[in-house]
């Protein structure tokens, strides 16, 4: 009897081990991003273990494989051989397939085996890379993690790109980035399917790349004076007899090294060189390339408008760009060498005589023409040296260069019109693809450009227009993130806000547009989430956050709250009051009603916990809530508010477009609250916005004043403020305290800074006045 027990205990051992082993995949488990374009689950699983052997045929399926390896060599404490030999059985065999398209690939996982079928080395990359996103998530772990099961289901994937060019740009010119940083940026794009890398190599804040013709292109050109506690577009000109101390370069061996590696990984290094604008930093090495031989310092922030630009009349400046070109392209194998073309501002060229001259000569019609003439020169020299052209979308201005491919970044128009003319095209339109966007709320975000750019709105991304003729789209090579670097000031900062938008546009650019569904991406995107985490990449949660939309019901004296978030079908859930945010919270089903001072907080729940940063707002509801309010000098109509901007309880945030902000340009503002009744008062608090890069400056007065008649006013307090420096944007109320008085009219008075130190018209933004 015990023998038979014995027996019995052992069967249901091997059966419980057997049915772990032998799990049962669906689709939900697999979540693979970009999504492959066709899956068939099959039963059972493969298991990777110490015995396991990568089977290759050349260096690059091996070095490919070995990455893989590698990761093994980490997570599990062994590594996978690499071999040319293939075993009976346990084995993933890298097998050519002439017949596939060039970046396709076919996965085929059995129980006993993989083959991966491609034709070419990026298919081969991309098949390893799905089954890196096939293995539990711990194979991007730093340290050996003995617990794991290190199996991935037996299935076949057959995969292909939906687009050609799957890219990213980086701006090194108003920030730089080191060597280090653009390998790792290569590994991750590698990850994400992505197949170039733009560097943005020229700008007017920096020179990055040697030019061993031009070397004052980088002695002078690399490096500006630091005024980086400034904002940027407050930063003051720079004198061209200061030493600039901010900046770097890369060397050609460098760049020759990013080069080599980055083909290692499937990805196209494309260099921008820009022209004809954008190019102070080789303006300021070399004055005679303008038109009049201006001295300029390299600019240490923002410029507008672009008018130092290179002379279109001067042989010299072709000279100069020819020779650039010339070390360019023994840099970057690439087909394409970026020439920029954009937001270049002409009024130099209209009164330069030798510019005057080459529109005579060549009978040109305007400065338009004249730009045209120096793209289509430019691009008949690149082409002569076997590379073509891409420009920003300015270039289509005066006539577009035969042969030039146009990057569409002004909405997806020029992208149009280029297509029509038959002209290949890369959309990159700024909305939403500029990640130098924010991507959540302006208040909860780290300084960024100001607009919007969420995760679910790059998820839409569609490079080809609706109204597109087939002819026209087939000239959509495909799609483009830009980061542009003004706020950008390091690694860190980058990778926040490259990803996850990063993930969504690869699969708007990847995956078969029937495929694509934002419910079924976000489902996925956190198991992503927890790759990003064994990186310690990081990336922005901004998606989890919680936005509130309020509305003042003045009628009934309450507001009502709208809670949402990105994440379809969310589990919102908030307290009112001074209480935790945990399993007591109150499930959000419909706008909350409140009608008295109190703390809301929120937050999005995953399985029954709190996810992402809490929502934190106190509304107050303060004596002056809901009372007239009479303009002694009227706010700027570009920033009105509503009627009761000033009174409704709803305090503005960082993003002064929310439609709660009343505004005064150079004047001051002084108004008058009507109480309506006699009150005894004893504070007074003035919330003001401070963002000195859109010219936006805290008052650097605020009086206060009040009276029972309306007629005859008593100071009660005043605030002054110097002008101090301010990097970020930044919310303040302003509070005056004085000893309880009655009153029923309050005057107050916000002094405007009138005039910034760089010389700009002064903009007071006020968004609430608390009497109480």
């Amino acid at each position: 009897m015990r023998i038979i027990k014995s027996y019995l205990i052992i069967g249901f051992l091997v059966l419980v081990t057997s049915t772990y082993a032998q799990k049962v995949y669906t689709e939900s488990d697999i979540h693979i991003i970009p999504k492959p374009s066709q899956t068939l689950i099959k039963t059972g699983v493969f298991e990777f273990t110490k015995d396991t052997k990568f089977v290759v045929n050349g260096d690059f399926q091996k070095d490919a494989a070995n990455v893989l390896a590698s990761k093994f060599e980490v997570a599990a404490g062994w590594k996978p051989e690499v071999t040319t030999k293939a075993p009976a059985s346990n084995y993933v065999l890298l097998k050519t397939d002439a017949n596939l398209k060039n970046e396709a690939y076919v996965l085929d996982v059995n129980p006993t085996h993989i083959v991966i079928s491609a034709k070419g080395n990026n298919g081969f990359l991309y098949a390893l890379e799905s089954i890196r996103q096939l293995l539990p998530e711990a194979i991007e772990s730093k340290y050996a993690i003995t617990s794991a099961k290190w199996q991935i289901p037996s299935l076949t994937i057959n995969d292909e790109p939906r687009f050609k060019w799957r890219g990213l740009m980086l701006d090194l010119s108003r920030h730089f980035f080191d060597k280090n940083y653009i390998l790792a940026t290569i590994d991750r794009l590698a990850m994400h399917k992505m197949n170039v890398l733009h560097l943005h190599l020229v700008d007017d804040q920096g020179w990055r790349i040697e030019i061993k013709k031009y070397p004052k292109l980088t002695e002078v050109g690399a490096w500006r004076v630091d005024q980086e506690n400034t904002s940027w577009n407050a930063r003051l000109t720079t004198n061209p007899d200061e030493k600039g101390t901010y900046g770097g370069f890369f060397t050609q061996d460098e760049l020759r090294e990013i080069v080599k590696y980055a083909s290692t990984k499937g990805i196209e290094i494309i260099p921008e060189i820009e022209m004809p604008a954008h190019v102070s930093s080789a303006i300021a090495a070399y004055p005679e390339l303008a038109c009049f031989n201006q001295r300029i310092g390299v600019p240490s922030g923002g410029v507008w408008p672009l008018t130092d630009i290179y002379c279109a009349g001067k042989e010299s400046t072709f000279e100069f760009l020819q020779n650039v070109i010339d070390e360019v392209i023994t840099i970057f194998p690439s087909k394409y060498i970026h020439i920029g073309g954009d937001e270049a501002t002409k009024t130099n060229w209209a009164k330069c005589p030798n510019c005057q001259k080459r529109i005579k000569d060549e009978h040109l019609k305007s400065v338009d023409e004249l730009q045209s003439y120096f793209v289509k020169r430019m691009e008949k020299y690149i082409n002569s040296k076997g590379k073509r052209v891409i420009g920003w979308d300015e270039i289509l201005e005066g006539g577009l260069a035969p042969d030039a491919t146009v990057m569409s970044w002004r909405g997806m128009k020029g992208g149009i019109e280029a297509a029509d003319q038959g002209h290949d095209v890369i959309m990159t339109p700024e909305t939403p693809c500029y990640f130098n966007f924010y991507q959540g709320p302006q208040n909860e975000e780290p300084l960024a450009f100001d607009a919007y750019n969420p995760l679910s709105e790059v998820y839409k991304f569609d490079p080809v227009v609706s109204t597109m003729t087939p002819q026209e789209a087939a000239h959509v090579l495909g799609g483009q993130a830009n980061l542009w670097a003004e706020h950008i000031a390091g690694p860190k900062d980058s990778e926040y806000m490259i990803f996850p938008r990063l993930a969504a546009l690869s699969e708007t650019l990847w995956s078969p547009k029937e495929k694509r569904n934002w419910n079924d991406f976000t489902s996925r995107l956190f198991s992503m989430f927890k790759r990003y985490d064994y990186q310690g990449l990081n990336y922005a949660k901004s998606a989890y956050l919680v936005t509130a939309s309020s509305t003042a019901d003045l009628g009934n004296k309450q507001i009502k709250v709208e809670l949402k978030n990105e994440f379809p079908n969310p589990d919102i859930r908030y307290v009112l009051g001074d209480k935790n945010i945990d399993h007591h919270a109150v499930k959000y089903v419909a706008p909350i009603e409140i009608k008295e001072t109190t703390i809301l907080k929120a937050s999005l729940f995953q399985d029954d916990k709190p996810v992402g940063k809490t929502y934190t707002d106190t509304i107050v509801f303060h004596k002056g809530f809901a009372k007239k309010v009479k303009y002694l000098t009227p706010f700027n109509q570009s920033y009105k508010g509503d009627a009761n901007t000033m009174v409704n309880a709803i305090r503005g945030s960082k993003n002064f477009h929310d439609g709660q902000w009343q505004a005064w340009l150079v004047n001051d503002m002084e108004l008058v609250i009507d109480l309506e009744k006699v009150e005894s008062i004893e504070q007074v608090s003035v919330g003001a916005l401070e963002s000195q890069g859109a010219g936006v400056n805290f008052p650097i007065q605020v009086k206060v004043l009040i009276s029972t008649d309306g007629i005859k006013y008593t100071q009660v307090g005043k605030i002054t403020r110097p002008y101090a420096a301010n990097p970020v944007p930044e919310l303040k109320d302003f509070k005056i305290n004085f000893q309880k008085q009655n009153a029923r009219f309050v005057k107050v008075i916000g002094g405007n800074l009138k005039k910034s130190p760089k010389g700009e018209s002064s903009w007071l933004f006020v968004d609430e006045i608390l009497v109480n």
